[in-house]
């Protein structure tokens, strides 16, 4: 199979992997909203930065940096993976004996036995991340599809289960634990690789030479992906951060996920090129303007519809969510192209450079948290905005230069894409201005009108971005119906 073909099956996979699985998470997650309160999901919010902190430790980058490595041993593997479930058993102990000071921090009693438990999921989370580390450098997308589905299916069910007998937030809590559990159980039940007992040490410094930059740049990053949760639980009340957890959780779906497919994919696909510059780049330039085809549509789609939306989907008891949405939105367009310009330093060896970045970025988002405890969410959301057009210009420059990829290039490249955004969201979201109706039905004309307009210009200007995800779509449809 030749890497075109391996990175569409990789790309179709993963695809259908992440939006079945997140598609399931969804739907579960809108039954959970109706059974629950804003309140008690705001109560999960406020631990999300800490078990997120722990997370990045146990990976430290080494997974990352075992993806990049092209050829891996037994030895390489193993050695990563007692190093992970060392650092989570640690980490664990760590959350059940601090449990008591963080609720004491944002006054919320629940808090202390909720993060005890969930403290045990980084266990079984730690067992998981070799398989999957293997599995993508495998670019076999289709048991990593099969197993999240199930899980995620299986969990939620337990998790609304569990609400509709009243056990309130601790429906939440059964739901995450045992994601995290029959997530392991599966890989390891499905996929072929067993650990060997050993620690090899010159392994083990390799690899992070590359994965502990990739580590502080990481804690940087979800510090301050996570520090919005924890700034609102203390500062504002669990229900406020009910509905901001809610809008970013929709906010996600399109732009993290899509972006989380390209990665997967992309990462150890263009890994392989790097003795070919200009291979390298063409391949990253069709990555970075098919990605932000997609995502800047459904991005300025999801803020225009987002009152009928929220109404349809979970109720008027949310209504607060809307505002924040449509606000994260706007940030959410462009977190594909933080994510991919990031991916070539690391392609290229630069996780010091990497790390470099995400200092600076983060520092420069301190006053924006500053303004946000005293002039309120909105005001913090939109600083947020600002800093991501600044930290889109310093990833996009350095990243370019490596590939001979210019910012100005790459902007022109991907304008065509958002410009054809703008004027769809534009118009569905005077659609939704305009109509007299039932939240459903202003939901249904705006979608059909959104989805009318971005082919319908996409196809008489024979948009480059649209032509070439029409191309694979089609070889694929191809493909199976002869198969």
């Amino acid at each position: 199979m030749t890497i075109k073909q391996k990175t569409i099956n990789g790309l179709i996979w993963s695809f259908i992997g992440n939006f079945s699985n997140q598609g399931v998470q969804f739907i579960i997650g809108l039954v959970l909203a109706r059974l629950l309160a804003p309140r008690e999901f705001g109560i999960i919010g406020m631990i999300t930065i800490f078990i997120a902190l722990s997370e990045s430790f146990i990976d430290s980058g080494f997974n990352s940096a075992l993806i990049r490595k092209k050829n891996c041993s037994q030895n390489d593997y193993s050695t990563i993976f007692f190093f992970n479930l060392a650092v989570s058993v640690f980490f664990v102990i760590v959350l059940i004996l601090s449990a008591g000071a963080i609720s004491r921090f944002f006054d919320v009693p629940i808090l202390k036995p909720i993060l005890q438990v969930l403290s045990l999921g980084l266990i079984f989370s730690s067992l998981s991340l070799i398989q999957q580390t293997i599995l993508i450098k495998r670019i076999d997308f289709k048991l990593q599809t099969k197993i999240s589905v199930i899980s995620a299916l299986t969990s939620g069910l337990i998790g609304i289960g569990m609400a509709y007998s009243g056990y309130g937030v601790w429906s939440l809590v059964a739901r995450t634990l045992s994601g995290y559990i029959f997530t392991t159980l599966l890989l390891w039940l499905w996929n072929n690789w067993k650990p060997t007992i050993t620690f090899n040490i010159q392994a083990f410094k390799e690899l992070f030479g590359f994965g502990s930059k990739l580590l502080i740049s990481g804690l940087i990053d979800t510090a301050y992906n996570n520090i919005y949760y924890l700034i609102i639980g203390k500062y504002f009340s669990p229900q406020e951060l009910g509905f901001y957890t809610r809008a970013d959780q929709f906010r996600k779906l399109p732009s993290q996920n899509i972006t989380g497919v390209v990665h997967q994919v992309s990462y150890p696909v263009l890994a392989t090129m790097t003795d070919d510059p200009v291979k390298l780049k063409a391949a990253y330039k069709k990555m970075i303007r098919s990605t932000i085809f997609i995502t800047s549509i459904l991005m300025l789609g999801l803020a225009a519809i987002a009152k009928p939306m929220i109404l349809t989907t979970i109720g008027e008891k949310w209504l607060p969510t809307v505002i924040y949405l449509q606000m994260l939105c706007f940030i959410g367009m462009f977190y594909p192209l933080h994510a991919m310009n990031l991916s070539m330093l690391n392609i290229q060896g630069r996780s010091d450079l990497f790390l470099r970045l995400e200092i600076i970025k983060k520092t420069l988002a301190v006053p924006t948290i500053i303004v946000g405890i005293f002039f309120g969410i909105k005001i913090m959301i939109l600083g947020m905005f600002f800093n991501t057009l600044i930290a889109y210009y310093l990833n996009s420059y350095y990243s370019g230069k490596m590939i001979n990829y210019s910012i100005k290039e790459q902007i022109f490249d991907i304008s065509p894409s958002i410009l054809l955004a703008v004027f769809m969201g534009v118009i569905v979201f005077i659609i939704g201005i305009i109509m007299n109706a039932a939240p459903i039905w202003i939901l249904t004309v705006q979608l059909i009108a959104g989805a009318s307009i971005t082919f319908i210009i996409s196809e008489l200007f024979q948009l480059k971005d649209y032509l070439y995800i029409k191309q694979i779509v089609l070889e694929k449809y191809t493909d199976l119906k002869n198969k």
